[in-house]
């Protein structure tokens, strides 16, 4: 996606708003929130600050925009990945796999959104928490589409689905932190683990 090439950009506002996300992604990651000042992005993006504030009225709302690009991407990638499988289960595991691949790819944003986010205060709070929704809203129907189709047991989705979502959240926070687990070894870990905790048994070849 635009926002994390470094590719010649195009004088117009998108491609002007996209480098501006961009530069701001490296000092977030770099700095932190508090310690990234609106003038280091200025510098960074090669803009000016008039057109930073043209398109985001403050620091707060650059962070945030940096937040809802990693959503749409989670999501969009969730929704891609299941796009040829079949209802439910296949749908639930290729869910799970594209989320975490997508936070294995993007670990700067994944830091920005799991562990920058975190203490910065109910706005932020709100936000974050409506990334790992709108990704556990995805499993839970899937999971409602392994149920009717009697690949598992009855089951209340709403509350696996955020069961399993947390339960990334801590692993991928903690990845993020010391580098370990990896993606990969989350993935071939807790993937069968979250499926046989709702009763999905695989068939034997």
């Amino acid at each position: 996606m635009p926002i994390l090439s470094r590719k010649s950009v195009p004088k117009d506002p998108d491609a002007t708003k996209e480098r501006i996300l961009d530069a701001a992604l490296d000092v977030f990651s770099a700095k932190g929130y508090h310690d990234t000042r609106v003038d280091e992005i200025v510098e960074k993006s090669s803009t000016s600050k008039g057109s930073v504030y043209f398109h985001f009225p403050s620091k707060q709302s650059i962070f945030l925009a940096l937040v809802d690009h990693f959503a749409d991407m989670l999501e969009g990638r969730v929704i891609e990945a299941i796009e040829h499988q079949n209802a439910g289960i296949d749908r639930v595991r290729a869910a799970l796999t594209a989320c975490l691949d997508t936070f294995g790819r993007y670990r700067r944003l994944a830091k920005i959104l799991l562990v920058q986010a975190a203490g910065l205060g109910a706005i932020f709070e709100e936000k974050r928490q409506e990334v790992l929704n709108r990704f556990s809203a995805l499993v839970q129907i899937y999971l409602q589409e392994a149920v009717a189709l009697g690949e598992i047991p009855p089951l209340d989705a709403e509350v696996v689905s955020q069961a399993w979502a947390g339960a990334i959240n801590n692993l991928v926070i903690r990845w993020v932190y010391t580098g370990s687990p990896e993606p990969d070894r989350i993935l071939s870990t807790l993937l069968p683990l979250l499926l046989r905790g709702v009763g999905f048994e695989e068939k034997q070849s």
